[in-house]
Parts: structure tokens; C-alpha cells; sequence
């Protein structure tokens, strides 16, 4: 039996104009985002998006600028509400959902990470990463002592009285992902959340989601432009182009196997050593000797230096305690090779 997704968008469509609805049917019939707004000046936003997202995964949309994937996270909550289509949260219907129901769906279910951080300046770190618990009516001490836990966990213990302006960026954003924690919801929408940081510092920032995640196992539903940041986070990677899903499915998946020239151009230039796990490269356990143990999870780079770039090798693949395939170091070498698009062949 299969599980109920926590999120499930349903034949998602969002034009933005004041026609919206009366020109439906021509995106439906398949007119282009380029012909909709010669033709009729509006602009496709989503085009029949269907989507499911899984309770205590991390859901990553990604895409280039233009690609409905902030439209896309922001009908969930319904700061937008679409031309057409059906949003379900824990089987709940969004879109029939009074303004009551809806200011608890946002309060209670659901919390947002901003790219531009969005903290009050006025207001203490504490404050702010308090303030969802504060808006909700909650006393000032429960909001204090939440929000110092979760300040705590993200590495701010000692700044709760500094103000936002006090902070590097890096610190800033640590701010909202406390708030967002202190929230207590289900759902974590993150929108370009750690793109306006440093290098190092997004780094950073990814492996604290990470590590953070491991542990709480929230809904987790992350829009980037990144291809690397999406490989790293993401359980389900959901890549848009003119509003349309392109292809969507487990990352290593996608990577191995992408169903579409511009997939294939997207992938073309990733670091597929760094990136591709054992898992995605293993076949079924047939031999009984072999030069050593590897988890099913190591990336293959740590492969090509362990195997000293041996091609005759070939590993029994763990997962925990448990053997569940062997790795053939020629199989790996394969791997590193991207297909060629169509347009390279």
C-alpha cells in the first residue's frame, strides 16, 4: 500500500493576467508561454503541474529564472492562488479552505525560509526567531525558551540580544531557519533560502539542513537554481522549464538517466564523481570475494582514490551491517561519462 503524500499538487496551472481562466483552454491545447504573450499578453506561470511530496523528505524544485519555480512554492501556502488545479496538504484541499482555515494552514502547518532572510530589524534575534510562536498568542517566556533552544541548535547561542544588523549574513539566515524550527510545523518552505551567501558559507548552510534534518524529519520543500545544491539536498528533485515539470524523480536517478535533451545539457557539466553514490552504480550480489567493504552511500570519488583508479577491482556494497551488491570498478568508470544530448550526437 502506498503512502499518502503530504503534499500533492493536482493539474496546477497559474497565468498571470486579468483573463486568466477565459484563456486556459489555449495553454491547455498547448500553446506556448512565448505565443501567450504575443497573442494575449499573459504570462504562463505554471503549466499542469503534478507533484507529489512526501512526509520527512526533502523536496528540491529546481530550475533556471523564469521557470515558475518561486510561482510553484508559493501556491502551497497560497500567496498565490492558481488559474487552476487542486493543492492537497495531508489530503486537505487548500483551495476550500476559509480565511480562518487558511491563517491556521500558515501559522500552524507551514513555515518559510526567505532567500532575503526577512527578519524584523527592529527586533532582538530572540525575537525574532520567536515571533511565530509571538503572533500565535503564546506567553513570552514559551516563545523565549523555544526560541533559545533552536537559536542554540543552529550555532547562535550568545547572540539572542544582538539585532539583525549586528549579524553577518550567514548569521542572519541561521536566524530564520531557528524561526522557522521554533514554528514547530510540519512543512519547511524554503525559497532560495542560502543563495545570497558566500560559497563557504552556503555550504555550511546545507550541511546544518542536513544534519538538522536527520534528526527532525520534516516536510522540507526547497526551491534553488543550483544543480549542485539540488543533488545534495534533495530526496525528490523536481527540475521546471517554462513552468513545466521537465522530469521529476530520485536525484541519482535523474542523473544517471535523464529523459530529455535539456536535462541532459543541465547534467552535462556536473562533478558526476562527487556527486553519483555507490547505490546508483552497484548491481545485484553475485561473487563471494572481494577487495573490501563500501557503503552503499559513499560518492564515487572516494572510489577512484580508494581504488587507487584500479579498474580490475570490485567492492561488496553495505548498507549498515547488511551486504546488498557488489561495485565493479568498471561499471564506475562508465558512470563518470555523461550521455550526449541530441544536439551532441
Amino acid at each position: 500500500m502506498t503512502k499518502e503524500p503530504k503534499v500533492s499538487l493536482r493539474g496546477l496551472y497559474k497565468i498571470f493576467g486579468a483573463k486568466d481562466e477565459a484563456i486556459l483552454h489555449h495553454v491547455q491545447a498547448g500553446m506556448s508561454k512565448e505565443d501567450l504573450l504575443v497573442q494575449h499578453h499573459h504570462v504562463l506561470g505554471l503549466q499542469d503541474i503534478n507533484v507529489d511530496m512526501q512526509a520527512g523528505e526533502i523536496t528540491v524544485v529546481m530550475g533556471l529564472s523564469g521557470s515558475g519555480k518561486s510561482t510553484l512554492i508559493r501556491h502551497l501556502n497560497r500567496l498565490i492562488d492558481p488559474t487552476a488545479g487542486e493543492i492537497l496538504v495531508d489530503g486537505e484541499d487548500v483551495m476550500a479552505l476559509s480565511e480562518t482555515g487558511l491563517r491556521s494552514l500558515r501559522q500552524n502547518k507551514m513555515s518559510m525560509v526567505f532567500q532575503k532572510f526577512a527578519l524584523l530589524p527592529h527586533r532582538t534575534v530572540l525575537q525574532n526567531a520567536g515571533l511565530a510562536l509571538a503572533v500565535r498568542g503564546e506567553d513570552a517566556a514559551t516563545c523565549n525558551a523555544e526560541a533559545s533552544k533552536w537559536l542554540d541548535r543552529v550555532g547562535l547561542k550568545g547572540y539572542e540580544n544582538h539585532y539583525p544588523a549586528q549579524l553577518s549574513g550567514g548569521m542572519q539566515q541561521r536566524v530564520g531557519i531557528a524561526r522557522a524550527l521554533t514554528a514547530n510545523t510540519d512543512i519547511m518552505l524554503m525559497d532560495e533560502a542560502f543563495s545570497a551567501l558566500d560559497p563557504l558559507i552556503r555550504t555550511d548552510m546545507q550541511n546544518l539542513l542536513l544534519e538538522l534534518q536527520e534528526e527532525l524529519h520534516k516536510t522540507i520543500v526547497f526551491i534553488t537554481h543550483d544543480l549542485d545544491e539540488a543533488l545534495k539536498l534533495a530526496d525528490h528533485l523536481v527540475i521546471l522549464k517554462d513552468g513545466a515539470v521537465v522530469q521529476q524523480g530520485e536525484p541519482q536517478g535523474i542523473l544517471m538517466n535523464p529523459s530529455d535533451p535539456y536535462i541532459e545539457d543541465f547534467v552535462s557539466d556536473i562533478n558526476r564523481a562527487r556527486v553519483l553514490r555507490v547505490k546508483s552504480v552497484m548491481e545485484p550480489l553475485t561473487g563471494t570475494e572481494f577487495a573490501g567493504d563500501v557503503s552503499l552511500h559513499d560518492n564515487l570519488e572516494s572510489m577512484i582514490a580508494r581504488s587507487g583508479g584500479d579498474t580490475t577491482l570490485h567492492y561488496r556494497v553495505m548498507d549498515g551491517d547488511a551486504p546488498v551488491g557488489e561495485l565493479h570498478m568498471r561499471d564506475l568508470v562508465k558512470a563518470l561519462v555523461p550521455r550526449l544530448s541530441s544536439g551532441d550526437a
